[in-house]
């Protein structure tokens, strides 16, 4: 039996946020049967860790369809899960997790982006009065005038998923008090239609938007049906993501854990 822990990161209200699901195991077994239990919760993501003899922990991060090299939510949850902090090994380097004032505080890689003309990505984006598109490590970005055209924005997913990228980033500056800029995140190339709150897409968005105001310290809000807010803290080429964490469930799989699996 394995029990799995279901976390909504980026929030402190059951239901909203992004729901990831946390399993810790005793040892890797094989890929396919973490892809399995991806596939089963069906989650945008769930995050499987494992205890090293150091008290740290390999993590690892798994769509519904793809495993992925970086994913913020689910770190969150996942240090949410352990009481707050922890150091995670993982495809993206040592990623460490802090408690900080009522929220914990995540030390992810900044991603600098490399501008292209929005009309580049050949996407129908009529009354979006795009300002600028980018591209990062894994994600392109659409900067827009309103954050209204970002909140109506209706997607072609078939198109997105075309981009060669992991997802397509909507972005725009906020216009509600207490908030910087505000976003969307939409995945189809990796099995997400829309993310509802993205934690490593808040390394782009830092990025970007630290370059544009000159600002480190910033709030970002993803406007997903579900919202969440990321705060963020751009330090040198290190960005460091701030939310809150609340458990929503446990589930337990009548299944075992197979053996790990060993080199040849």
């Amino acid at each position: 039996m394995i029990e799995l822990t279901v976390v909504d990161a980026f929030t402190d209200t059951p239901f909203t946020g992004n729901p990831a699901a946390v399993v810790l195991l005793p040892h890797y077994p094989d890929d396919g049967w973490l892809a399995r239990v991806a596939a089963e919760m069906n989650l945008s993501e769930t995050a499987f860790a494992v205890e090293r003899a150091d008290g740290d922990h390999d993590l690892r991060w798994f769509t519904p369809t793809t495993e992925v090299d970086l994913c913020g939510h689910a770190t969150l949850a996942t240090a949410h899960v352990l009481g707050g902090s922890g150091r995670f090994h993982t495809r993206s380097g040592l990623l460490v997790c802090r408690r900080g004032a009522g929220i914990i505080e995540m030390d992810f890689p900044l991603d600098v982006v490399e501008p292209r003309p929005p009309a580049a990505l050949g996407l129908d984006l009529r009354g979006a009065g795009a300002v600028a598109a980018a591209r990062g490590r894994t994600d392109h970005l659409l900067v827009v005038e309103r954050a209204s055209w970002v909140a109506s924005y209706r997607p072609d997913l078939e198109a997105i998923a075309a981009l060669g990228s992991r997802a397509l980033i909507v972005t725009a500056p906020a216009d509600t008090p207490g908030v910087d800029f505000v976003s969307r995140v939409f995945a189809p190339a990796v099995g997400v239609a829309e993310d509802p709150v993205t934690g490593s897409a808040h390394c782009t968005l830092a990025a970007y938007w630290s370059a544009r105001t000159g600002r480190s310290t910033m709030t970002g809000y993803q406007a997903s049906a579900r919202g969440g807010t990321v705060q963020v803290r751009a330090l040198g080429d290190r960005v460091v993501l701030g939310g809150q964490a609340v458990t929503v469930s446990e589930v337990r799989m009548h299944v075992e854990v197979p053996p790990a699996v060993t080199s040849a």
